[in-house]
């Protein structure tokens, strides 16, 4: 796998791997600076190949951090920010004494969308001082890691995921929150429109454990077995967060978990999500 990214050349960024597939800081670009088309294909080149890429130093305001989300396509409004603010592009992720981080589960964010982001793009306005690392994981290397017969089964498959978890913290039944966001039906293994590489897209964060076509009971197990392959840390790169830097995830190849070894500190980050297409499964790619 290091010859396949090894490929892309850059000619506008400074671009350092962190593992073989996964994960890479970049360097040599201002987010606050309007940036030209090619620096921004160099940008989405990068994301592409290595799923994660990583900025530091980047003290944008809320406005250009929208500004740069733009670049990539449609950004969301996600229905947990709708609260009246100036920019409701942002969501404010803020935890401390009173709340604990809740992102510590392998999740791929907001699946539960018929079209679910294309990426996500984090910056760390108030950083701890030790703690709050987030991890990702490559959903391409999960795939390939399955035995012939597995991978081979799981492409036929289709999955229900459900907002169980966002229509909690709402307040809201999930029948509720479903008459607006209804629950989608998504490939188990989805491919990547970019590269035509195939990515595992089952995670037990938002999927109300339903593979369709199987019993509860399979259905469960696979799931489990599926979203466990998250887990392995050869598929794993691992981010230290500092303030102003920014994490920028193709939510399609990658999932993330986010410690939350540093309660009761106070840490505080904001969100900007590109929207992107209604997940596929093509058999000749």
């Amino acid at each position: 796998m290091a010859d396949d990214i090894s490929a892309p050349t850059f000619n506008r960024l400074s671009v350092s791997p962190l593992t073989c597939t996964i994960g890479a800081e970049i360097e040599g670009v201002d987010l606050r600076e309007a940036l030209s088309d090619e620096v921004i294909a160099e940008i989405r080149r990068a994301l592409v190949t290595w799923k994660v890429i990583f900025f530091r130093d980047q003290d944008v305001t809320q406005a250009q951090h929208i500004a740069f989300g733009r670049r990539f396509g449609e950004v969301e409004v996600h229905p947990a920010a709708r609260d009246g603010s100036a920019n409701p592009e942002i969501l404010r992720l803020h935890t401390g004494p009173d709340l604990r981080g809740q992102a510590d589960a392998w999740h791929s964010d907001v699946s539960w969308r018929e079209r679910p982001p294309l990426g996500s793009i984090l910056i760390g306005r108030v950083i701890p001082e030790v703690g709050g690392d987030t991890l990702f994981s490559d959903m391409v290397a999960a795939y390939e890691g399955l035995s012939p017969a597995m991978k081979a089964w799981v492409c036929t498959l289709i999955c229900r995921h459900d907002a169980v978890t966002h229509a909690r913290q709402q307040g809201k039944t999930l029948e509720e929150f479903q008459k607006e966001f209804p629950a989608p039906e998504h490939p188990v293994v989805r491919t990547l429109p970019e590269t035509g590489q195939r990515a595992l897209y089952v995670n037990r964060g938002v999927v109300a454990k339903r593979i369709l076509g199987l019993s509860p009971k399979e259905s469960d197990w696979l799931v489990e077995h599926l979203s466990a392959q998250a887990s392995n840390p050869e598929y794993q790169c691992r981010f230290r967060w500092r303030k102003n830097s920014i994490a920028f995830w193709h939510d399609a190849s990658c999932q993330h978990f986010g410690t939350a070894n540093y309660f009761p500190a106070v840490r505080q980050m904001e969100r900007v999500t590109v929207m992107g297409d209604k997940p596929f499964f093509d058999p000749d790619r």
